[in-house]
């Protein structure tokens, strides 16, 4: 009987303790447990002017609560302007390893000298996330991204969290693994997914990695754009409004105002103004907030990272 006691208390208490360590993100970022959590982030700040004037849009209605910054294109000063002009803005790095656009380049912060295998023979990056793994460059990748992110940080932007363009650093487990142990090193969050999206990549399994380093980041990752430009609305409040409940959520889109540059630039000209269009109209977060969605930046997630404590909720004002 003594031995059965002993077991059941043994039991219990090894219960117990598996319950504490299974709070989830919501809770420990001070939400209710079914809450709805969601980050939009626009991604490619810095790309072009017409791309900065668009994502200075949204951030100011408040809607898009984070963007990351492309470090080695030409309009990076302009996005480093407006961080220094407004601290309370939610701003990380959009570590940059290519260049997809035909007549608009640009090649690492380190120079080609120290990161050859980044580059093409002129110098830029390559057009495509294949030409990298092929290459193999991974410990130049690497240095590469640290450069983008020391660059930022010297110029004055107090960086959010860190993500991947083209998702360069995160659709091969060598690279994804590199990343994680970069965010880990700069105690940064990170853009994750979920295992959904990554388990048919082959890096799932480093999401154990990333806990365990405790790096956060979203625990659902939307991907993918309107089928045209009439569904806009309706695909992203559709797809707003159905986020899972007690999970971390985050969309990511592409800012532009219609200018001649941006067409000039990419064929996503017109996808890129719509979003901008529908994410900077008023009525846009009043409607989400309508909904009890709870929408948070990466910053919340880098203060509970650093300091084990949600951090307390204030309202942004004072854009310039």
């Amino acid at each position: 009987m003594r031995v059965i006691v002993i077991i059941a208390c043994v039991t219990l208490f090894s219960y117990s303790l598996f319950a504490e360590e299974k709070v989830s993100l919501v809770e420990r970022l001070g939400f209710a447990k079914e809450a709805q959590v969601l980050i939009i982030n626009a991604d490619d700040f810095g790309m072009n002017h017409a791309t900065n004037k668009g994502t200075e849009r949204v951030l100011k209605a408040g809607a898009v609560t984070s963007s990351t910054i492309m470090v080695p294109c030409p309009w990076f000063l302009e996005a480093v302007d407006f961080a220094r002009k407004n601290p309370q803005a939610n701003l990380g790095v959009h570590t940059t390893l290519t260049s997809e656009w035909g007549k608009y380049k640009w090649g690492p912060v380190s120079g080609c000298s120290e990161v050859p295998g980044l580059c093409d023979e002129m110098g830029y990056f390559f057009e495509d996330v294949f030409s990298i793994y092929g290459i193999g460059a991974i410990d130049e990748a690497e240095r590469e991204v640290r450069a983008q992110v020391k660059k930022a940080l010297d110029a004055g932007v107090d960086i959010t969290h860190i993500d991947s363009h083209m998702g360069a650093m995160q659709y091969s487990p060598e690279y994804f693994e590199r990343f994680i142990r970069i965010a880990a090193d700069l105690n940064l969050p990170c853009r994750l997914a979920g295992r959904d999206i990554l388990e048919p990549l082959g890096v799932a399994h480093l999401l154990d990695l990333a806990a365990e380093l405790n790096v956060l980041g979203p625990e659902v990752l939307y991907m993918g754009d309107p089928s045209s430009l009439e569904e806009t609305e309706s695909f992203f409040k559709n797809q707003i409004k159905n986020i899972p409940k007690g999970k971390v959520s985050e969309m990511y889109i592409h800012c532009a105002v219609d200018e001649p540059e941006i067409f000039a630039t990419t064929g996503s000209a017109r996808r890129r103004i719509a979003d901008t269009d529908f994410f900077s109209d008023p009525k846009t977060l009043k409607w989400i907030r309508e909904q009890g969605i709870e929408l948070i930046s990466y910053r919340e997630l880098k203060h509970l990272q650093r300091t084990g404590k949600p951090m307390h909720r204030v309202e942004k004002y004072g854009w310039e």
